[in-house]
Protein backbone atom coordinates (compact mmCIF):
# COMPACT_ATOMS: atom_id res chain seq x y z
CA UNK A 1 0.00 0.00 0.00
CA UNK A 2 1.43 3.76 -1.27
CA UNK A 3 0.46 5.69 1.18
CA UNK A 4 0.44 9.41 0.43
CA UNK A 5 2.02 12.63 1.48
CA UNK A 6 0.28 15.86 1.12
CA UNK A 7 3.41 16.74 -1.25
CA UNK A 8 1.94 14.35 -3.61
CA UNK A 9 -1.73 15.64 -3.97
CA UNK A 10 -0.97 18.54 -6.04
CA UNK A 11 0.27 15.77 -9.05
CA UNK A 12 -2.68 13.44 -8.49
CA UNK A 13 -5.62 16.96 -8.43
CA UNK A 14 -3.97 19.08 -9.89
CA UNK A 15 -5.13 22.95 -8.72
CA UNK A 16 -8.76 23.82 -8.01
CA UNK A 17 -10.18 26.36 -10.24
CA UNK A 18 -12.17 29.41 -10.00
CA UNK A 19 -14.84 28.06 -9.40
CA UNK A 20 -13.93 25.72 -6.49
CA UNK A 21 -12.02 29.10 -4.88
CA UNK A 22 -15.06 32.20 -5.42
CA UNK A 23 -17.98 30.43 -4.15
CA UNK A 24 -16.22 30.73 -0.63
CA UNK A 25 -17.14 33.37 1.50
CA UNK A 26 -16.84 34.83 5.37
CA UNK A 27 -19.94 35.57 6.28
CA UNK A 28 -24.18 34.25 5.43
CA UNK A 29 -24.24 35.91 2.16
CA UNK A 30 -28.24 36.68 0.81
CA UNK A 31 -27.77 33.29 -1.48
CA UNK A 32 -26.17 31.19 1.32
CA UNK A 33 -28.88 32.40 4.13
CA UNK A 34 -31.47 31.36 1.93
CA UNK A 35 -30.04 27.93 1.71
CA UNK A 36 -29.39 27.84 5.55
CA UNK A 37 -33.26 28.93 5.85
CA UNK A 38 -34.60 26.33 3.97
CA UNK A 39 -32.49 23.26 5.07
CA UNK A 40 -34.07 21.32 7.87
CA UNK A 41 -31.43 18.66 8.22
CA UNK A 42 -27.79 19.50 8.32
CA UNK A 43 -24.58 17.25 10.01
CA UNK A 44 -22.53 18.70 12.81
CA UNK A 45 -18.51 17.80 12.92
CA UNK A 46 -17.01 18.37 15.95
CA UNK A 47 -13.52 17.54 17.63
CA UNK A 48 -12.54 16.94 21.02
CA UNK A 49 -9.51 15.00 23.26
CA UNK A 50 -10.92 11.79 22.04
CA UNK A 51 -11.17 12.58 18.68
CA UNK A 52 -14.24 13.54 16.03
CA UNK A 53 -17.91 13.39 15.84
CA UNK A 54 -20.41 13.50 13.48
CA UNK A 55 -24.01 14.24 14.78
CA UNK A 56 -27.33 14.00 12.23
CA UNK A 57 -29.41 17.39 12.90
CA UNK A 58 -33.16 17.87 11.57
CA UNK A 59 -36.01 20.06 12.47
CA UNK A 60 -39.23 20.04 10.72
CA UNK A 61 -38.38 23.98 9.76
CA UNK A 62 -35.05 24.95 9.45
CA UNK A 63 -32.34 23.52 11.41
CA UNK A 64 -30.58 26.41 11.99
CA UNK A 65 -31.29 30.28 12.40
CA UNK A 66 -29.02 32.92 11.26
CA UNK A 67 -28.56 35.55 14.06
CA UNK A 68 -26.54 37.70 11.45
CA UNK A 69 -24.57 37.30 8.89
CA UNK A 70 -21.65 35.71 10.93
CA UNK A 71 -23.43 33.85 13.16
CA UNK A 72 -25.84 30.70 13.56
CA UNK A 73 -28.16 29.16 15.85
CA UNK A 74 -29.17 25.30 15.95
CA UNK A 75 -30.91 24.60 19.02
CA UNK A 76 -30.59 21.25 20.43
CA UNK A 77 -33.29 19.32 20.58
CA UNK A 78 -33.91 15.43 22.26
CA UNK A 79 -31.17 13.15 21.12
CA UNK A 80 -29.60 10.26 23.08
CA UNK A 81 -28.04 12.15 25.99
CA UNK A 82 -24.82 11.24 24.85
CA UNK A 83 -24.05 14.33 24.31
CA UNK A 84 -20.69 13.77 22.20
CA UNK A 85 -20.90 16.87 20.18
CA UNK A 86 -22.10 19.21 22.79
CA UNK A 87 -18.98 17.63 25.22
CA UNK A 88 -17.03 18.49 22.59
CA UNK A 89 -18.10 21.98 21.54
CA UNK A 90 -17.40 22.98 25.00
CA UNK A 91 -13.90 21.72 25.25
CA UNK A 92 -12.56 22.63 21.66
CA UNK A 93 -15.02 24.86 19.34
CA UNK A 94 -14.00 23.98 16.51
CA UNK A 95 -17.14 22.61 14.08
CA UNK A 96 -17.96 22.11 10.72
CA UNK A 97 -21.78 21.82 9.26
CA UNK A 98 -22.94 20.07 6.38
CA UNK A 99 -26.43 21.44 5.44
CA UNK A 100 -28.92 19.74 2.57
CA UNK A 101 -31.99 20.68 1.11
CA UNK A 102 -34.47 18.25 -0.52
CA UNK A 103 -34.23 18.04 -3.78
CA UNK A 104 -31.17 20.44 -4.60
CA UNK A 105 -28.11 18.66 -5.47
CA UNK A 106 -26.03 21.18 -3.86
CA UNK A 107 -24.81 20.83 -0.23
CA UNK A 108 -23.82 23.78 1.86
CA UNK A 109 -20.46 23.43 4.15
CA UNK A 110 -19.76 25.85 6.70
CA UNK A 111 -16.39 26.02 8.92
CA UNK A 112 -15.99 27.36 12.25
CA UNK A 113 -16.30 28.11 15.99
CA UNK A 114 -19.18 27.38 18.28
CA UNK A 115 -20.07 27.84 21.61
CA UNK A 116 -22.74 26.34 24.22
CA UNK A 117 -25.62 28.77 25.79
CA UNK A 118 -28.37 27.79 28.30
CA UNK A 119 -29.92 31.56 27.79
CA UNK A 120 -33.25 31.99 28.47
CA UNK A 121 -34.42 34.31 26.23
CA UNK A 122 -32.39 32.38 23.02
CA UNK A 123 -33.97 29.25 24.11
CA UNK A 124 -37.48 30.43 24.30
CA UNK A 125 -37.18 32.15 20.85
CA UNK A 126 -36.96 28.21 19.37
CA UNK A 127 -39.91 27.42 21.45
CA UNK A 128 -41.73 24.56 19.85
CA UNK A 129 -45.16 22.60 20.47
CA UNK A 130 -44.16 23.91 24.53
CA UNK A 131 -41.24 22.40 24.59
CA UNK A 132 -37.84 24.51 24.65
CA UNK A 133 -34.22 23.27 23.76
CA UNK A 134 -32.27 22.72 27.06
CA UNK A 135 -29.34 24.60 25.08
CA UNK A 136 -28.04 26.29 21.59
CA UNK A 137 -25.36 26.17 20.00
CA UNK A 138 -24.21 29.47 18.87
CA UNK A 139 -21.67 29.15 15.83
CA UNK A 140 -19.12 31.49 14.41
CA UNK A 141 -18.91 31.33 11.17
CA UNK A 142 -15.29 31.35 8.95
CA UNK A 143 -16.24 29.99 5.76
CA UNK A 144 -19.10 29.26 4.09
CA UNK A 145 -19.54 27.51 0.48
CA UNK A 146 -21.49 25.32 -1.39
CA UNK A 147 -20.53 21.38 -2.93
CA UNK A 148 -21.20 20.32 -6.03
CA UNK A 149 -23.65 17.92 -6.98
CA UNK A 150 -21.87 14.84 -8.15
CA UNK A 151 -21.86 13.06 -4.69
CA UNK A 152 -25.38 14.11 -4.40
CA UNK A 153 -26.12 12.68 -8.12
CA UNK A 154 -24.09 9.54 -7.99
CA UNK A 155 -26.20 8.64 -4.94
CA UNK A 156 -29.21 9.41 -6.58
CA UNK A 157 -30.04 10.51 -3.49
CA UNK A 158 -33.62 12.62 -3.63
CA UNK A 159 -34.78 9.63 -6.37
CA UNK A 160 -36.55 7.79 -4.02
CA UNK A 161 -36.92 4.43 -3.39
CA UNK A 162 -35.47 2.16 -0.18
CA UNK A 163 -32.21 0.79 0.31
CA UNK A 164 -32.93 -0.32 3.85
CA UNK A 165 -34.23 -3.93 3.12
CA UNK A 166 -32.86 -6.38 5.24
CA UNK A 167 -30.66 -4.17 7.35
CA UNK A 168 -30.47 -4.78 10.84
CA UNK A 169 -33.00 -2.97 13.33
CA UNK A 170 -31.53 -0.87 16.10
CA UNK A 171 -33.35 -3.34 19.10
CA UNK A 172 -31.96 -5.76 16.45
CA UNK A 173 -28.37 -4.06 17.34
CA UNK A 174 -28.71 -3.45 20.71
CA UNK A 175 -29.90 -7.42 21.18
CA UNK A 176 -26.30 -8.72 19.78
CA UNK A 177 -24.25 -5.90 21.43
CA UNK A 178 -25.78 -6.82 24.78
CA UNK A 179 -26.30 -10.36 24.48
CA UNK A 180 -30.18 -9.61 24.65
CA UNK A 181 -30.15 -7.13 27.92
CA UNK A 182 -31.23 -4.62 25.76
CA UNK A 183 -33.11 -3.96 22.54
CA UNK A 184 -35.00 -6.79 20.84
CA UNK A 185 -38.81 -6.54 19.51
CA UNK A 186 -40.06 -4.54 21.96
CA UNK A 187 -37.36 -1.97 21.59
CA UNK A 188 -38.70 -2.00 17.80
CA UNK A 189 -42.23 -1.79 18.39
CA UNK A 190 -41.99 0.63 20.80
CA UNK A 191 -39.94 3.09 19.06
CA UNK A 192 -42.45 4.72 16.64
CA UNK A 193 -44.78 6.03 20.09
CA UNK A 194 -41.60 6.79 22.12
CA UNK A 195 -39.75 8.87 19.67
CA UNK A 196 -43.57 10.78 18.81
CA UNK A 197 -43.74 11.80 22.68
CA UNK A 198 -39.95 12.67 22.70
CA UNK A 199 -39.49 14.43 19.25
CA UNK A 200 -38.74 17.87 21.07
Amino acid sequence: MNWLKETDLTGIYGAPGPASTRKVADRLTPDYARFIAAARFCVLATVGPEGTDASPRGDDGPVARALDERHLAIPDWRGNDRIDSIRNIVRDGRVSLMFLVRGSGNAIRVNGTARLTDDAELRQSFEHRGKLPRTVIVVQVAEIYFQCARAVIRAALWEGGDDSGGLPTPGQILANMTEGEVGGASYDAEWPQRAARTMW
